[in-house]
This record gives C-alpha cells, structure tokens and sequence, in this order.
C-alpha cells in the first residue's frame, strides 16, 4: 500500500480518458450484476417450498401438458390442503394475434385462494352468474379504455370456440385489482374468464385443466404436502411436478428457454469486448509512460516493482469501476421492481453474485495489465530514456 499514491498518480495521467474507461467498465457489470441477478433466481427457484401456503401442480413433462380434473377430488383429500382451485392458459389475443393479454379460464372458486386480487362483491356476484363473463384487470380496462357491461372480443391463439374458429366473445362484468400495488402489477394487466365455459365452447379441454392451485393449513407442512400430491400421480401417464409459483413460473421460463446459456453468452460477448477496451487502454498508457518507467528504473526500482505497479493500476482499474457497477444494480433492483408495479422482479445481489464479480474485476485486470506490465518491466532504461 506504500505505492498507492504512486498507482492512483499514474491512473489519474489521463483523467478524461481514465473516465471514459470507467464507464465502460461500470455498465459491463450493472449489467452482469442485473442478469447475474435474474439468473441465480432462477437457479434458487423452487429449492424448498416451506414458508409458503399456495403450490402449484402441474405436469411433470412439461406446463402446456393438461392434468385429469379427477386430481381435483384427490388433492383436496391430502392431508394438509386447506383448499384447491384450477385454472387454464387460455392465449387471449386483443385485436391482433401479436397483442398477447394474460387470460386464464379458471374455477368458480379461484379467486378464494387469491386475496391479492380484490374484487366487488357486486362484481363477483355477476362473474358467478354469467357464463360469458370476464373480470378484467384495473390496468387492462384503462390501457385499452373498455368499460364494465360492454362486449369483449378476443381471439385465443391455442383453442378453437364452438363455431369452429379461434374467434371468441365475451361481456365484461366486472374488475379486479391489485390489492398491493407494488408488487401486484401482474394481476392488474390479466383477465379472469369461467373454465367451464372455456371447457364446454372448445373440442380440445374436455375435462383438463392446466394446472392445479393449492392453499395449504400449515406453511411449514408445504414441502410435505407437494410430496403427497405428487405421489397420487406416480407412475402415471399424467405424472405432477408441485412447487412454490414462483418455481412454478421459473420452471415454465426454463421450458422456453435456458436462462443460464442465454445471460452466459451474453455476459460473455459484453465482457470479450471489455477485455479488448481496458487492454488497448492499458497498453497505451504504458507506451505513454516509457521514459517515466525508465526514470523509475533508474532510481532503483526492480523489475519485478515495475510489474507489480503496471498490474496494480489495471486490477485498481477494474474494481474502481466494478464495484460501482454491482453496486449501482443492487440500488437499481428495487426501482425496477416498484416502477414495474412488481411486474417485473429483479433480486438483490447476494454474496454469490458479488463473489464472482469480484473474481472476475481481478481476474480482467489481471489479463489486461499482464502484456503491458510485462513490457514496461523488460524495458531497457537508456534506449527507453533515449526515445527508442
């Protein structure tokens, strides 16, 4: 640490051009402390589903799999369940195919186990006594300016209606709304549609459903409880997979796509080309600096404090701007979610997420300083004094 003021000196030479690398180096890691983020969610998603009452039960091979509604009767008897409810992905399209709205046809007692959503009594009350009715998000009504009593056309990009297309009407009857708008953005853009209208208008549902929603007694029982729904359908052609929603939503991304390889390559590609920029940076402030090196030489300073001095100032580099750019993600994250309305949920960075990041500022620095360092402690001080 003695040469400290003699590292920073030597960084702080090209001010404007020491900052413009910074940024560049800040916004690699904001973005790998966000998609670092989202990715280790993922991987913790659905380790253990204690501390949770509402499961969800869907098909082991995969979420557009439908289930037999006759587990609906069997998971009720497990032991545990307070109460259990249904739904299916409907593939609502306003409009246009490409203008996807989150639809669900969905049990009479759905919205029990929901309290996140609140819904009038009057509402609810004419939801249950319409079998063409939906009940449509607070946000979804004032995006696309509906009002309650009017007609709802909508095309479902998967099932075809009884007429034979994929054409469906039906009458707004109500709202629902988020009774937490932080985090309940997502039941403010979706809409509530009857499963039984849904299972009888369509030739390819009879008597599936989706998935299967459970409200459990005791939170601490819910890993034991997914078990033994589970093992109802072991060893059948309809075998379950129960897990937090949050796993359960983790597990439908990771059906899409492989989250790992994608913020892989893409860190990757980001970090390739921060390699090149810091290392062109590097080389040319010790190309900048031969005669001062040499004078460094020249009043004593071994090779080896030469070396030493060149990777200090690139790994300094490194972390000076990593650790603004983590930092700055870590403070993004919980922006993000609450201007999202909690549609979108970026986690906090943990201590794993630091961890690498810090390996890789030193690991970066290390790899960029190396050839420039290696060559300022080669120099030869009087060619190096003489400009050659």
């Amino acid at each position: 640490m003695k040469y400290f003021h003699l590292i920073w000196a030597e960084l702080m030479r090209r001010k404007t051009r020491t900052a413009l690398t910074l940024l560049s180096i800040i916004a690699a890691f904001l973005l790998f402390g966000l998609l670092d983020g989202v990715r280790e969610s993922f991987e913790q998603a659905g380790n253990s589903a204690n501390g949770v009452k509402r499961l969800q039960t869907g098909s082991r091979l995969s979420f557009i799999q439908p289930l037999p509604m006759s587990l609906n009767e069997r998971i009720a008897q497990v032991p545990g369940v307070k109460q259990v409810t249904y739904a299916n992905w409907f593939g609502g399209a306003y409009q246009d195919p490409h203008n996807q709205i989150f639809s669900f046809g969905v049990a009479d007692n759905y919205l029990d186990l929901y309290p996140e959503m609140a819904v009038s009594a009057a509402h609810r009350k004419a939801f249950a006594a319409t079998r063409t009715g939906v009940l449509v998000g607070e946000g979804l009504m004032k995006r696309f300016n509906w009002k309650v009593g009017q007609k709802l056309p909508l095309q479902s990009t998967i099932f075809t209606s009884s007429d034979g297309s994929k054409n469906w009407s039906f009458d707004i009857v109500g709202t629902l709304a988020a009774t937490d708008k932080k985090s309940g953005g997502w039941f403010d853009q979706m809409i509530l549609l009857h499963w039984k209208y849904f299972d009888d208008s369509t030739p390819y549902n009879r008597g599936q459903v989706g998935w299967y929603v459970t409200e459990v007694k005791d939170a601490s029982q819910s890993d034991r409880v997914a078990k033994a729904i589970d093992a109802i359908s072991a060893n059948s052609d309809h075998e379950t997979k129960t897990q937090t929603e949050a796993a359960a939503t983790a597990s439908w991304m990771k059906q899409m796509a492989d989250i790992g390889l994608i913020v892989g390559s893409i860190m990757g590609a980001v970090f390739f080309t921060l390699v090149l920029l810091t290392g062109n940076t590097m080389a040319q402030a010790v190309r900048e600096r031969t005669s001062e090196l040499a004078v460094l030489k020249t009043i004593g300073f071994p090779d080896r404090s030469v070396l030493m001095l060149v990777l200090a100032e690139s790994v300094l580099l490194l972390l000076l701007g990593g650790v603004i750019g983590v930092a700055l993600a870590d403070g993004l994250g919980p922006i993000v979610n609450a201007g999202s309305n909690g549609a979108i949920n970026v986690p906090r960075i943990g201590w794993h997420s630091w961890s690498v990041a810090l390996m890789l500022m030193v690991g970066i620095g290390l790899l960029v300083g190396l050839l420039p360092a290696i060559r300022a402690m080669r120099l030869n001080i009087v060619d190096a004094l003489a400009g050659r």
